[in-house]
């Protein structure tokens, strides 16, 4: 079950490390990102961040948001079809 956090140094530095989502879609859920070895954080235009791993999501689906994240295209569409629910944590 994914775990929530409150405020912490984590999110803090998180917010200064993370890329915008730069796309043509001015509809889409999703305004940054940031990539680890294994795993992607994702901040949501509601200011939520959501971080998925090879653990929670699986290794072909961190690759995929990986991928479409620095393209700049379908990862909104993406996280919603295919790993809404698989995150490891929910940081804000």
């Amino acid at each position: 079950m994914p775990t929530h956090y409150g405020c912490s140094l984590a999110t803090i530095l998180l917010q200064y490390t993370m890329q915008p989502y730069k796309t043509a879609n001015a509809d889409t859920g999703v305004v940054a990102y940031e990539t680890g070895k294994d795993s992607i954080s994702i901040q949501f235009r509601d200011g939520s961040v959501y971080v998925y791993t090879n653990k929670s999501a699986g290794p072909a689906a961190v690759a995929e948001m990986k991928s479409l994240a620095k393209k700049g295209a379908g990862l909104t569409t993406y996280i919603n079809q295919h790993v809404r629910d698989h995150y490891k944590v929910k940081l804000r």
